[in-house]
């Protein structure tokens, strides 16, 4: 009835009928095909840097139509995921065991939701699972991850055994208080929504970036000049060096997303005495059928001044959604710090099964635990939320 084809690398797929699969209203740009491809062609994710392409897709018995896929890679490390299985690892080498090569489903380096499982086909995709499974147990590889799936999956994979791990990112969402259901009308109304603490810790940190002589310059991915990718890069590659890390991207994946896919870009350039100094990308889905979303993803600096970061990666961004009547802006994942900048608190998940059904065992006894300190850590910031209340 159904054809599995495993596949080594995108590329190999046509990308017209990998994007066709993409139905899921929240999915972001990040699960495109020219996305995924550019990840790959840039030697950002090969066998080298421990993400080695394993693209599982289910197709009609002629072999011809494609009915579903999900992007997966054999994994040699845990870097760049945004989960912490770290633990589970050493626990496996303590009992002589190999947890790695594992097998992942995400967006290397970018902890988004969204669709995983692509292909509206439930019956083709409960198959595809299976055989994914079925891969993992006859390779002896320990273990299959699916990362930040959507709400909508969490049946289909917790019917073929996954166990569900919580997870929290701060999102920003474009709401009025006096207008229920309708977008802000600019920052102004914004600031009203929150509360006096959090409204003029807002204005006292946009304030000092304006008096430090700071200001900005906004440009489409359609936009973008080789200078401008180039001024882009040193930003995102100094955050990274700055941290103590080689970042994960090069400057030619930037080049390949600037071809591929310009309309799912906007950067935001930061400028000091008529020279850039600090920048910021962000990503938009894009979806004239749903609410939009946006998606900060990264952001650097050559020169410190005092608040930089927060008006750059933060502020413009909220304020670029607003003008655009994007519903959602994602500010990622980690930083309690976000709540002060009115984003809150939002659960997101991930999918894990593994093989050997003793740590399984463990595993699923760990997270139920880890689960109860995670709701309970989202009840105590819901002690700081951002937005005043109404009566």
């Amino acid at each position: 009835m159904y054809k599995v084809k495993i596949f080594s690398s995108i590329k190999e797929i046509s990308s017209s009928a990998w994007n066709s699969l993409i139905s899921d209203l929240d999915a972001s740009p990040f699960i495109r095909h020219e996305y995924l491809l550019a990840m790959e062609e840039s030697g950002s994710v090969s066998p080298s840097t421990g993400w080695t392409p394993c693209h599982f897709t289910i197709w009609d018995d002629t072999g011809h139509q494609l009915l579903g896929a999900m992007p997966f890679y054999l994994k040699s490390h845990s870097y760049g995921e945004y989960v912490f299985d770290w633990a589970w690892a050493n626990a496996y080498k303590e009992h002589g065991l190999s947890y790695y090569p594992k097998l992942l489903s995400a967006i290397p380096f970018t902890p988004v939701g969204g669709s995983r499982v692509l292909g509206s086909d439930q019956v083709a995709n409960s198959h595809l699972l299976q055989a994914i499974l079925d891969f993992a147990k006859a390779k002896e590889i320990s273990s299959v991850h699916i990362l930040f799936p959507p709400q909508a999956d969490e049946k289909l994979l917790s019917d073929h055994g996954f166990l569900r791990r919580e997870s929290i990112q701060f999102h920003w969402q474009n709401q009025s208080l006096d207008r229920p259901g309708e977008f802000l009308h600019d920052f102004e109304e914004f600031l009203y929504t929150l509360n006096k603490k959090r409204r003029n810790n807002i204005i006292r940190e946009r304030q000092s970036v304006i008096d430090a002589g700071v200001s900005y310059t906004h440009v489409p991915g359609s936009e973008m000049t080789e200078a401008n990718w180039d001024f882009f890069y040193d930003c995102y590659a100094t955050n990274y060096f700055n941290h103590g890390n080689a970042p994960y991207l090069n400057r030619d994946f930037f080049a390949r997303i600037g071809a591929s896919m310009p309309e799912y870009i906007h950067l935001i350039f930061a400028n000091f005495e008529g020279k850039p100094i600090a920048s910021s990308m962000i990503f938009r889905n894009r979806d004239a059928n749903s609410q939009e979303r946006a998606y900060g993803r990264y952001w650097g600096a050559i020169q410190g001044i005092k608040n930089l970061h927060f008006e750059t990666a933060y502020y413009q961004n909220i304020e670029f959604c607003i003008r655009e009547k994007i519903a959602i802006f994602e500010g990622g994942a980690q930083g309690e710090h976000k709540i002060h900048r009115g984003l809150i608190p939002v659960n997101l998940y991930s999918m894990h099964y593994l093989v050997d059904e003793r740590f399984y065992d463990a595993v699923q006894n760990f997270l139920k635990r880890e689960g109860t300190s995670m709701y309970r850590y989202i009840d105590e910031l819901s002690d700081h939320h951002p937005i005043k209340q109404t009566s």
